[in-house]
């Protein structure tokens, strides 16, 4: 299950069985200044992922913040989410939707130049 509301995406999933893994998470964001960056998006992502809490912060620059999904990909996996489910890409509506708030809040268009030296 997953829902987005404007600078917050929840996504929650219950264990089907033993091998499965439960979560329920919160990915939080809103605009920031990092003073070597420049304008970029500030990210908390936290809640728990087999019952252990976890809190992360992250920030990108603006002609990075389009990538969260690899950042929040990451840290799921580092908590113990295996990586056929750790990508937030696949609940695709509410995906879909933080993808295009993140494009509108930076003011983001199609043809911005990226810094492909900091893609990973």
């Amino acid at each position: 299950m997953a829902t987005f509301e404007q600078g917050h995406l929840h996504i929650e999933r219950h264990a089907l069985n033993k091998e499965d893994v439960s979560y329920n998470l919160c990915i939080d964001y809103e605009l920031a200044t990092d003073p070597k960056e420049g304008k970029g998006m500030q990210f908390t992502m936290h809640g728990t992922i087999q019952g252990k809490e976890m809190t992360e912060t992250f920030f990108l620059p603006k002609d990075q913040a389009y990538n969260f999904a690899s950042n929040v990909t990451k840290i799921a996996e580092k908590y113990g989410i295996p990586k056929d489910k750790s990508s937030i890409a696949s609940i695709h509506k509410p995906y879909d939707e933080m993808f295009e708030d993140v494009r509108s809040q930076l003011d983001m268009k199609s043809g911005d130049s990226v810094d492909i030296e900091r893609l990973e």
